[in-house]
């Protein structure tokens, strides 16, 4: 396999997007995503990895196009039937997909960790670029609301995301260890960028960051860090990320996106639209059109952020 030379911190579909920007400018081999676990699940008493399994997809280009999750050509055989038993139906899983939690859970059940168990399925789709959970450990997105604790996909699938949110926690977070292949990959001698793709910041990167050790990794190897921010004009493209920083009390803006992600970042990429904007004084900015509608919009956003990256490492 060749060796890594861009990591991508991913979760969610606007950071598969562009994972998959990345997945097909680059060498085959040449990208490793590090992908959000926080959001995983025991449901119907199957493991659940929706970020996973949404850039495995995604990158295998059998992801369903109207949804943006789960499979192409998807049936649901099993949801219906599930419904008529009085079952719980308000998580929706294809016939396809379902096959994929039940041979993780069985694998898991025998002791793979999670990291071998993707390792194996992304080989089986045909996909050279590494997935690697960002933990094998338990790390649980917690959203807290004035009326309740919830877990994650309580509040993002169940409610819609409708509840405010007052704070967000990431339990298991400071047990949690990072994994052996993640730390090979960012101990590769041909890194030269790492990548935060414009997911949500606050329920898919947060979890990734909040992994013990995992952010001082990120910056040790001396490679440009380099974030795609996830608004456009103040607002989200998809998903709550501006709602949560208004619920939060937090502007939304790439001013405050550069803020939250502090010393981190090298490097932020902003939409062309927010060109006059304020910017976030002292960190470098590049503007790039930023909204994936297409392909080719996903390809131009790689190279525009991988040539931003390059030329911090030139003047560094």
């Amino acid at each position: 396999m060749s060796a890594v030379e861009v990591v991508a911190l991913t979760g969610g579909i606007g950071g598969a997007k562009l994972a998959l920007g990345l997945h097909r400018v680059l060498p085959p081999g040449a990208l490793a995503c590090i992908v959000n676990t926080g959001d995983d699940f025991v449901h119907l008493g199957l493991h659940v990895s929706p970020d996973l399994d949404t850039t495995l997809y995604t990158l295998a280009g059998c992801e369903s196009p109207e949804q943006g999750w789960g499979r192409r050509d998807e049936t649901w055989t099993f949801m219906r039937a599930l419904g008529e038993l009085g079952g719980e139906t308000w998580f929706r899983l294809g016939d396809g997909d379902l096959a994929l939690h039940v041979e993780r859970t069985r694998r898991l059940a025998t002791g793979e960790t999670l990291s071998a168990i993707m390792d194996d399925f992304r080989r089986r789709f045909g996909i050279a670029s590494r997935l690697l959970p960002m933990s094998d450990d338990t790390v649980a997105t917690r959203v807290h609301t004035p009326d309740a604790e919830l877990a994650f996909q309580d509040y993002f699938v169940r409610f819609r995301a409708a509840p405010e949110v007052r704070a967000i926690e990431f339990a298991g977070a400071s047990t949690s260890r990072t994994s052996v292949a993640l730390a090979e990959v960012l101990g590769s001698s041909r890194l030269r960028a790492i990548v935060v793709c414009p997911s949500n910041p606050y329920l898919s990167i947060d979890p990734i960051l909040a992994v013990r050790g995992l952010a001082a990794a990120l910056r040790a190897p001396g490679v440009p860090v380099v974030a795609v921010s996830p608004l456009i004009g103040g607002r989200a493209v998809k998903g709550p990320t501006a709602k949560i920083m208004r619920e939060l009390g937090i502007e939304a803006s790439n001013r405050a996106i550069a803020a939250h992600y502090g010393d981190l970042l090298d490097g932020l990429v902003i939409d062309e639209s927010d060109r006059s904007a304020e910017l976030p004084q002292g960190l470098p900015t590049r503007a790039s059109h930023t909204l994936m509608k297409s392909l080719d919009d996903r390809e131009m956003l790689a190279r525009a952020t991988l040539e931003f990256a390059d030329h911090l490492r030139r003047r560094a």
